[in-house]
């Protein structure tokens, strides 16, 4: 029979109570209290602590604080990224982050999910779905991305955006719910190529 944290993982109903989960959550809540109050000059501790919470934290990836989210385990960072501040990773599913992805302030990314059923919200079950954010996308300000979407590679979202189903690559998309806006045109580079 699977753990709770196997269920959670696989995306079917769980008890968040469990206490492996519990301790789980508890460990990356230890990370976050001494994260969001260290000096952030101190790189080498903010280094270890950034290693010690996220599943991966990719090379060059800053994070400013105040930085939440429930496990960190389940966060994995690419290369060259940049999370600003007061952002709320909720992680009970996989949020998969490419590389250069730059995250504006108070970004909420939520993988956690309820049951529509009321009877069974109130058994306390919920469920989560993971979150995937492609390669040299830009989310700004304010924006929420909801559980089970993908963003593709060098997609923008605008400010404020409440993002409720899949952005394909090379688009803009903004508003509540977000919407394709418009394609972006891959930028020729000096030497003829295309980004």
């Amino acid at each position: 029979m699977p753990s709770e944290k196997e269920k959670m993982l696989a995306g079917a109903l769980y008890d968040a109570t469990d206490p492996e989960l519990q301790a789980d959550m508890e460990r990356a809540q230890l990370l976050l209290r001494e994260l969001n109050a260290l000096d952030m000059a101190d790189r080498h501790r903010h280094a270890a602590l950034l290693s010690a919470l996220f599943g991966r934290i990719g090379a060059g990836t800053v994070v400013k604080t105040p930085f939440r989210c429930d496990y960190g385990a389940n966060i994995a960072f690419g290369e060259g990224g940049f999370v600003n501040y007061g952002c709320i990773f909720l992680d009970c599913a996989r949020i998969a982050i490419g590389d250069r992805v730059q995250i504006a302030p108070a970004v909420q990314i939520y993988t956690a999910t309820h049951p529509l059923d009321a009877a069974t919200r109130a058994s306390g079950l919920e469920s989560a779905l993971p979150v995937t954010i492609g390669d040299d996308v830009w989310i700004g300000g304010g924006a929420i991305v909801l559980p089970g979407v993908t963003i593709g590679d060098r997609a923008v979202i605008g400010a404020g955006a409440v993002v409720t189903c899949d952005v394909p690559a090379d688009s803009l998309a903004a508003g509540n719910p977000a919407r394709v806006l418009r394609a972006i045109a891959p930028v020729a580079r000096a030497t003829g190529g295309v980004a």
